[in-house]
């Protein structure tokens, strides 16, 4: 567990709208590049946290901790997700914890290494741990997943600073074992820790050596390619490159710059290549190789068409392909989750309300991928789901379900504020989608007419006065605020924004690590927060979204516990789960660039520049199959909108800030 002690406390943030005050924590890291951040280690010892880290067939949770004496510990934590173990069930993953210092196997001028003192942590996409040995030795580890094979590197260097030649001797070290064949669902598997350029070296003065350590793992008849760790680490900074040059956000503020980059990065790595084809995973420890309707469906998947990264378009439209498996006559509800590769499915909290999340999420990635291909395959998914959903308007009009994505942690009813919410967003993104594809006109005006029936329902049953304020009980019978109330902001829905903006940002709710879920409670979920600052923007009051985002992102940044979104606390002690990262991005893209898809080439686009913003811009956007930017600078009491493709102007107004433009390709 993360602790925060009272001595760090030292910067208060005056929220003079709602005359409180909120607390955050001094900064631990600096920011380097809008896409790495450093750790200067001067003090504030000991500190300990921990960071998850992907590729396509491996994930690793580093436990790293800074003594008081600065020296450095790490436990690594590897799952291999498409190794199943038995039971072949959601967290099947094979999973090992490795806690070797590969310091105490070498010797220097024939002792033993000294003690590791650190001197800096940097992050940004790779761990790289900066220290010394013995005072004279420069020691240097650079941590990193493999981008496509079932290995984790950590590339060593070794330099001599002092005035004498070292003899540094490193070991042959090749230790493997077999797993348990009746733990596995494919037998037993290989397990290996090598080491890698073993021997002795003479280094004179300002000499370096370079030597790794990896961890793989394998089943029975594969064979793993010769492990270079310098091609290893090539590959990991050329796919964290691509990440950064695709999607990118600049503001006057580099915190937000930075935490955005970090967050492609967070999004992008947890897709891991599958039985079943690419599938985005959560992570944690515990989710992967499957995919859930809120995680991958709902969250990232209309992301990544703004990303423009293949990989993610294809793990998207591979989720909602799999769920379509599961559409039926009888229309029994979707799995939550498909699992094992694609093998199984995960169904314990009945219907979460997935229907109504993966209609959301497989229209608006339709609509923003402008495929027609993809999104004719799509059609009948959102259509049925569609159907699903109206079967299931209750008699107060809004949508029963069993439960929510919290799964029964609290209390959501017969019928949630999310479901609805979700239900309505999906009509109106089919309704635009059923035009592009030429869907009848009747079908299409049913979608609308449902959508216009059920905000008055939304506002009917939910809108309610909770703690004083004006705003939704989340189900009926409910009497105490949730963080989930926001959700009808995210959709479009602002006819209690005021009262519902109050409560969100009132001590009731926000608390230092943002949005508690129910009012009074101490646990927090990252993603409703994330939801809560896109709905706050959407909804045109960026001035207090802003101060709130800033601060939330500055906490994840910079604060105890770097660099990522979280998904919960005290459940899963802030485990860096990748789609909360996804979310992080749609504050911008959706909240305050107000981006909102209508047609395989068009959107609605309504900017929201902070009053103390001259500018803000997102370059080399990928969405509606077109490659464009969009910058945005004062002018005046106004702003112009410049929007950019091919070096070409595309689009230029002067427009009011907030005003809703259309904009078609």
């Amino acid at each position: 567990m993360i602790k925060i002690r009272l001595t760090q406390i030292l910067l208060l943030v005056f929220v003079s709208t709602y005359g409180q005050t909120i607390d955050t924590t001094t900064n631990r890291w600096k920011i380097e590049s809008a896409g790495q951040i450093a750790w200067q280690i001067k003090g504030n010892l000991p500190h300990n946290d921990h960071i998850e880290m992907s590729g396509r067939k491996i994930s690793a949770i580093l436990q790293y901790k800074v003594n008081s004496d600065s020296s450095f510990s790490l436990d690594r934590t590897i799952v291999w997700p498409m190794l199943r173990t038995i039971p072949n069930n959601t967290h099947a993953s094979l999973i090992r914890h490795f806690n070797v210092d590969i310091l105490k196997f070498i010797t220097i001028n024939g002792g033993q290494a000294n003690k590791e003192t650190i001197q800096e942590i940097t992050l940004n996409g790779l761990m790289t741990v900066k220290g010394a040995l013995n005072q004279n030795i420069e020691l240097k580890r650079v941590l990193y997943p493999s981008t496509t094979l079932p290995v984790f590197c950590e590339y060593y260097t070794l330099k001599n600073n002092s005035n004498i030649t070292l003899s540094v001797e490193i070991p042959e070290l090749n230790l493997n074992y077999e797993t348990d064949a009746s733990k596995g669902v494919e037998g037993s598997y290989t397990v290996e820790t090598k080491l890698t350029n073993n021997g002795t070296f003479n280094l004179a003065k300002g000499d370096s050596i370079q030597f790794g350590l990896v961890f793989c793992a394998y089943k029975k008849g594969e064979t793993i390619p010769e492990i270079t760790i310098q091609k290893e680490l090539k590959a990991r900074m050329d796919i964290i490159k691509e990440w950064n040059q695709k999607l990118v956000l600049e503001t006057p503020d580099k915190t937000l710059n930075s935490m955005f980059a970090f967050a492609k990065i967070r999004g992008s790595e947890s897709i891991f290549e599958t039985k079943g084809g690419f599938m985005h995973g959560p992570g944690g420890e515990a989710y992967y190789a499957a995919v859930w309707a809120n995680d991958q469906a709902e969250y990232i998947g209309p992301f990544f068409p703004f990303l423009g990264y293949d990989i993610g378009n294809q793990a998207s439209m591979n989720a909602y392909m799999h769920f379509a498996r599961y559409m039926n006559q009888e229309y029994k509800p979707i799995p939550s989750s498909i699992i094992a590769e694609g093998l199984d499915v995960w169904n314990g909290a009945g219907d979460r309300g997935d229907q109504a999340m993966i209609a959301y999420g497989a229209s608006r990635f339709a609509l923003a991928l402008g495929n027609k291909e993809s999104a004719e395959k799509l059609w009948n998914l959102i259509e049925w789901c569609l159907e699903y959903l109206n079967r299931n308007v209750n008699s107060k009009g809004v949508v029963s379900s069993d439960s929510d994505e919290l799964e029964g942690r609290f209390p959501a009813g017969d019928a949630n504020l999310c479901t609805s919410s979700l239900y309505y967003d999906a009509l109106l993104s089919a309704s635009y989608l059923g035009k592009e594809l030429n869907k009848p006109i009747k079908q299409i005006d049913e979608y609308l007419s449902r959508a216009k029936i059920l905000r008055q329902a939304i506002e009917t049953h939910f809108g309610y006065n909770v703690d004083g304020f004006d705003t939704y009980r989340y189900y009926e019978g409910n009497d105490v605020l949730r963080a989930w109330v926001c959700m009808p902001l995210t959709v479009g829905i602002f006819e209690r924004k005021q009262g519902t903006i109050d409560a969100l940002f009132s001590p009731r709710l926000w608390t230092e690590d943002g949005l508690a879920t129910q009012a009074g409670e101490k646990t927090f979920w990252d993603r409703s927060t994330l939801y809560a600052l896109r709905g706050v923007f959407a909804a045109g009051e960026k001035e207090k979204a802003l101060k709130f985002l800033t601060y939330y992102s500055n906490r994840r940044l910079l604060g105890e516990h770097v660099p990522y979104a979280v998904e919960a606390f005290p459940e899963g002690n802030q485990r860096h789960l990748s789609a909360e990262s996804g979310l992080y991005c749609r504050i911008y893209t959706e909240g305050l660039f107000g981006i909102r898809p209508t047609g395989l080439k068009s959107f609605n686009f309504s900017p929201q520049l902070p009053k103390e913003w001259n500018f803000m811009s997102l370059k080399n956007i990928n969405a509606f199959a077109t490659n464009f930017d969009i910058q945005i600078k004062r002018n005046k009491e106004k702003i112009e909108v410049n929007i950019v493709s091919g070096n070409k102007s595309i689009f230029n107004k002067i427009i009011k800030d907030g005003e809703s433009i259309k904009v078609e390709f």
